[in-house]
C-alpha cells in the first residue's frame, strides 16, 4: 500500500484527486492539508510515500516545502501554472501535473511513483484503467498481448477478446514504457509475450505474429 497525502489550499483540487484515486486501490490517502505549513509539522512526525503538492499557497509555497524536507517522499506537483515545471524537476519531483488533472494523466504519474518505489512493485497490481464506452474499466496488463491504434481509440488484444478503449497509442506508449514497446506506428507489444524476432516480425507466445515498422526495427531487436 502506498501512503499518500494531498497538500493544496483549494478544496476542489482535493476533490478531483480523491475522485481519480478511487480507481487506484493501492494508493491510500492518509491525510489532507490546506497549507504547506501544517503539512510540514505533520511530516516531521510521520512519513508518507508520496505527496500531491500544489505550489502557490500562502505562508509556505510548495517549492519551499520540498526544500525544507531532509528526505522528501515521492512528490507529484499539481499546479495551475506551468512555469514552475523546470524548477520542480530540478528538485527531483516525480511528475508535474497541470490543473485540471485528467484521470489518464494521473494514472501516468502514479505509474512513475510505483516505478520509483521498488518495494511496492512486486505486490501492486500491474494494471491500467481506461474508459470503455461510458464506464471506466481496469485491465490487467499481464493479460494484454498487444495494443493496436484505432484513430482516437485503441484496441486491447487479450486472448480471444478485443476491447475498444478511449486513448491514443502515443499516450499509452509513454504511460506503459516500462512493460510495452512500440514496434510499429500502430502497435504496442507486451514485452513479456515476445518469444522470437525476425527482420520484420515479432512472434508472441500465443502464436500471434506482428509486423515491425521500418523505423522501429532497431528498438524491436532489443526485446530479446
Amino acid at each position: 500500500m502506498i501512503r499518500a497525502i494531498i497538500i493544496d489550499d483549494e478544496p476542489l483540487a482535493h476533490q478531483v484527486i480523491e475522485h481519480h484515486l478511487q480507481e487506484h486501490p493501492d494508493i491510500k490517502l492518509v491525510a489532507q492539508f490546506y497549507s504547506a505549513k501544517d503539512a510540514l509539522c505533520a511530516l516531521a512526525k510521520s512519513s508518507v510515500d508520496m505527496v500531491f503538492l500544489d505550489i502557490n499557497m500562502p505562508e509556505v509555497t510548495g517549492l519551499e516545502l520540498i526544500k525544507a524536507l531532509a528526505k522528501p517522499p515521492q512528490i507529484v506537483i499539481v499546479s495551475a501554472y506551468h512555469e514552475y515545471a523546470i524548477t520542480g524537476f530540478e528538485l527531483n519531483v516525480t511528475d508535474y501535473l497541470l490543473k485540471p488533472v485528467s484521470a489518464p494523466r494521473l494514472d501516468q504519474a502514479l505509474n512513475k511513483v510505483r516505478d520509483r518505489l521498488p518495494k511496492y512493485s512486486a505486490t501492486n497490481a500491474n494494471y491500467i484503467t481506461l474508459k470503455v464506452d461510458r464506464e471506466k474499466r481496469k485491465f490487467d496488463l499481464n493479460s494484454v498481448e498487444y495494443i493496436e491504434a484505432y484513430g482516437n481509440y485503441v484496441k486491447l488484444h487479450q486472448a480471444q477478446q478485443v476491447t475498444l478503449a478511449t486513448a491514443t497509442l502515443k499516450q499509452l506508449s509513454e504511460q506503459l514504457s516500462h512493460s510495452f514497446t512500440q514496434i510499429h506506428k500502430s502497435l504496442l507489444v507486451n514485452n513479456q509475450n515476445v518469444i522470437s524476432i525476425s527482420h520484420d516480425h515479432v512472434e508472441l507466445n500465443t502464436g500471434t505474429t506482428l509486423k515491425i515498422g521500418k523505423s522501429f526495427k532497431e528498438i524491436a531487436q532489443t526485446l530479446l
